[in-house]
């Protein structure tokens, strides 16, 4: 029989009523007269022979200091009352451990340390629901009946170089006297409750998180190759989307018939969309976070769709192209297009090792700030003005132009900013850039021709040593290329 579940892990609903008791006569005939059913090396996520490595660069950081990375809980509310949210590790515990799925939901890694020097790395787990355990069929979210058959121990950690315990067993360690620990806080709420703060080194939790994101920042030749697959398995998807175009205008929502579509491709690819697909036409397009979806398709007007698919080992891509809905672009719609695209392409042209992350924004705000001068929407001309272009042009285009991207779409934000935002790119680095222009319908600035339109352009780019690649570059940019495009897939 499995240990009770202690206090600090999930249990099941207890306000559901109580039809999964089973005991005596029952449970015997259930857990009588079955197979073994081991899991299928088809469905585990590959495996990544980097992860020993990583564990030992964090581990140079902090020398005899116990560190508490958990991949997180369930949410303690449930959807409808019953329906479980779908869980995703944090990505710092996947980095670290290559272990991705639903299953690891309350896991907890712990680098142990052995010394001065070094650390053991023990992955604390839940232990596989058994028929004939008690909790075989009460535990909804946990037992095989439920959920499928999850992995057992020594098919977890097997390629892994982890030793493994049972999570029960977890509490013990913070019993006694501990060593200084740093802890992912905020990450899984039961663990900041179990870890005493008398046993954490002050400030120690927010280096611990800070350490974490800049390790992550370069990313290495496998990662890059998980972001690039994302890439392609995303561009399909915006192929898919074209395809379906004359349907989705028939549709009064045709927008989240787009949506729709994506995601279809996002979970037959991958483990999902890396975020809430945003599918905006017309004036919704204005609001760059806007993930309703909820309108109708204006041929007259133009699509932007910003998605991007996740991998199984939870890289994502993170790509937007704007698309005019007749298949051309009307004058107004390709000034608007070309201007953010020359601000696109000159962001990119500064792209090296060596130059600040900063810079590529600022060179797309230039040329904003040029263009918008030009159509006399700012009536700005002094060099002092140029060099706060970003001030001016912000209440058009709303937000930066760009972020890290990796195995998380926003990724390595806990990073201090001398190492990420005020800091020099390197080879490695994989970004996003992404210049908009958001132009309201009300904003009395503006022409009446321009109000209610956007344009953002988002691909993905990796720093190389000498310059950068453009992941994303099978998807056509040029507006011309984009009418192309539409006429190729339509037509196909």
């Amino acid at each position: 029989m499995s240990p009770a579940t202690p206090d600090y892990l999930p249990t099941g609903n207890p306000d559901l009523p109580d039809d999964t008791a089973t005991g005596g006569t029952l449970a015997a005939f259930v857990a009588a007269g079955c197979a073994p059913s081991p899991v299928s090396a088809d469905s585990q996520v590959p495996h990544y022979v980097g992860l020993q490595e990583r564990r030992l660069r964090l581990s140079a950081l902090f020398p005899g200091e116990r560190l508490v990375v958990p991949a997180g809980s369930l949410p303690l509310r449930r959807r409808c009352g019953e329906t479980a949210h779908r869980f995703r590790p944090h990505g710092a515990y996947t980095w670290l451990t290559g272990l991705s799925g639903d299953d690891q939901a309350g896991h907890v890694l712990v680098l142990e340390p052995t010394g001065s020097e070094g650390h053991e790395a023990v992955l604390y787990t839940r232990p596989l629901l058994l028929r004939a355990d008690s909790d075989f069929h009460s535990d909804r979210r946990h037992a095989q009946r439920w959920e499928g058959r999850w992995p057992e121990l020594n098919e977890t950690i097997s390629p892994r170089d982890l030793r493994c315990e049972q999570l029960n067993d977890l509490p013990e360690i913070f019993a006694g006297p501990c060593p200084p620990t740093r802890l992912m806080a905020a990450v899984d709420p039961r663990l900041d409750d179990l870890v005493a703060e008398e046993t954490r080194t002050p400030a120690g939790d927010g280096e611990l998180q800070r350490a974490l994101s800049e390790l992550r920042l370069v990313k290495d030749p496998w990662e890059i190759g998980q972001l690039q697959l994302a890439v392609h398995h995303t561009a399909v998807g915006f192929d898919d989307v074209m395809r379906a175009l004359p349907h989705a205008l028939r549709h009064p929502r045709g927008e989240r018939w787009v949506e729709g579509v994506f995601n279809l491709r996002a979970r037959a690819e991958g483990n999902g969309t890396g975020f809430d697909t945003l599918a905006a036409s017309g004036v919704h397009a204005c609001f760059p976070n806007r993930t309703y979806n909820d309108g109708a398709l204006d041929p007259s007007r133009l699509l932007l769709l910003d998605a991007g698919v996740e991998t199984d080992t939870l890289y994502a891509a993170d790509i937007t192209r704007t698309l005019p809905l007749s298949g051309r672009f009307s004058s107004t719609q390709r000034d608007v297009y070309e201007l953010v695209l020359a601000a696109q392409d000159a962001a990119i042209a500064v792209l090296r090792p060596g130059a600040r992350f900063r810079d590529f924004h600022q060179e797309a705000m230039r040329v904003i700030f040029e263009g918008l001068r030009e159509w006399d929407v700012l009536r700005i001309s002094s060099e002092e003005a140029l060099a706060k272009a970003d001030d001016f042009c912000r209440r058009y285009t709303l937000c930066s132009s760009g972020h890290v991207l990796g195995d998380d779409v926003r990724d390595c934000t806990q990073a201090r900013a001398d190492a990420r935002l005020n800091d020099v790119l390197k080879e490695g680095h994989v970004l996003t850039v992404e210049p908009g222009l958001y132009l309201q319908p009300d904003d009395d600035t503006l022409p009446p021709t321009l109000r209610g339109m956007a344009v953002r352009l988002e691909d993905n780019l990796l720093i190389t040593s000498n310059g950068s690649k453009l992941l994303s570059g099978s998807l056509p940019r040029n507006p011309t290329d984009v009418e192309e495009w539409m006429d190729r897939t339509l037509g196909g």
